[in-house]
């Protein structure tokens, strides 16, 4: 059998880990920092970080197409480049305005060099390990998204400074463009002139139509995950009065993601991501609905509802490490060789349309109705995505799949 754990795979998934560290270790304290530092309400605070997911939602599907035509290390470096340097541009935003903008604009490089990343793993990959490999590269961003909100608000608990933070990520990121800079790969990656698959410019060089379903359910998860990950914080100090927690609460989710590469990892193996998607997105919405419940059945009992509030972290944690590389799998098994950086591109997309979403529309119920209203929405859109995967997402998968031994 072939080695998965290559050198350069290593490195890939170093540089994605801190990538997406960088980005999460602010995400948490981000709505914190806008209503302390620039006085803005909920409704704005929702606006001006939704600016960076659709910014990256922008970029996406063009970004398919350079790292689907142009050498994929050399697109890597100047979005990875790009991306470390708007860190830069946080700290020295002195207004709300120059710090939206700042923050619209970073959106632009995340949205390349996510896709670009994620392509040069794939093509480091030995083939017969691709289904595997996919399903640990997802976990490292997994990971990132989980400890990195948990090292952030300590940190921010510890110092006090929002800048100490900003310098973080900043280093953080030049740290991951140093460890892409030294993957080595072939001076070819792009498709060979003529192979199958379109050669002329057309909707599919950008946006992966084949898995167009595939994308509708990731938005559904996306949302689910955009509301969690921005308004926790916030969510825990005002509706729940718990103040050291949210740190916990994305620890446990951690716990959770490195438990499901246990759980999940024979299934991708044996490549049944059909399966590991299902269990993925159940997990989840029992972790959703467990930890908006709890409060509401229980109230005036702290202790059932701590538990419920961090086992549904534990759940989450579990069900996502399950569903994300089912899904990226999935996406990029329906998409000719030639599209890989556009179905990378497609699924990170429709993440990113579901994280907008859920920041948007999270900030304004939360505004109108409250935070409690917000995470009802969450619950009711990640069970309208679960319900249309085992009603069509699943048959429509394994008709356009091309690679018979995933399932």
């Amino acid at each position: 059998m072939e080695r998965l754990w290559n050198r350069n795979y290593c490195k890939v998934m170093a540089a994605n880990f801190t990538l997406f560290f960088a980005f999460y270790v602010l995400t948490p304290l981000l709505p914190l920092y806008l209503s302390e530092h620039f006085g803005a309400t909920k409704d704005v605070i929702g606006l001006v970080l939704s600016g960076y997911t659709i910014t990256a939602l922008l970029v996406r599907p063009f970004s398919g197409y350079v790292v689907d035509t142009f050498p994929r290390k050399t697109v890597l470096m100047i979005a990875f480049g790009a991306f470390a340097i708007f860190f830069a541009g946080y700290l020295a935003a002195s207004t709300l305005l120059l710090f939206t903008i700042v923050r619209t604009l970073h959106g632009g490089p995340f949205g390349a060099v996510t896709t670009a990343n994620a392509t040069v793993a794939i093509d480091v990959l030995p083939s017969s390990r691709r289904t595997e490999g996919i399903g640990y590269y997802g976990l490292s961003n997994n990971l990132a998204m989980a400890t990195a909100p948990t090292i952030g608000i300590w940190l921010y608990q510890l110092t006090n400074s929002f800048d100490f933070l900003f310098w973080l990520a900043l280093i953080v990121a030049c740290a991951g463009w140093i460890i892409d800079s030294t993957v080595k790969l072939k001076p070819k990656t792009a498709a060979a002139p003529g192979s199958a698959g379109p050669s002329r410019l057309s909707l599919d060089r950008f946006f992966l139509t084949r898995g167009w379903l595939l994308g509708v359910n990731m938005i559904a998860f996306g949302f689910s995950f955009g509301v969690l990950s921005n308004y926790l914080a916030i969510y825990g100090k005002e509706v729940m009065g718990i103040t050291g927690g949210t740190g916990t609460y994305f620890m446990l989710c951690s716990v959770g993601l490195i438990l499901s590469r246990l759980q999940g990892g024979k299934a991708l193996r044996a490549g049944r991501v059909t399966h590991n998607a299902a269990e993925g997105m159940v997990i989840s919405l029992i972790g959703y609905t467990l930890f908006i419940l709890m409060p509401t059945l229980f109230a005036g009992n702290n202790i059932a509802i701590m538990t419920g509030y961090y086992g549904s972290a534990l759940l989450i944690g579990l069900g996502n490490g399950h569903m994300w590389p089912a899904f990226q799998n999935m996406t990029i098994n329906v998409a000719r060789n030639n599209q890989r950086g556009t179905a990378n591109s497609t699924i990170l997309i429709s993440w990113d349309i579901g994280m907008g979403l859920g920041i948007l529309i999270g900030g304004i119920v939360a505004e109108l109705l409250g935070y409690n209203a917000a995470f009802w929405t969450v619950v009711l859109i990640n069970s309208t995505g679960v319900a249309t995967y085992f009603l069509a997402t699943r048959a429509f998968f394994l008709r356009r799949n091309l690679n018979p031994t995933v399932h």
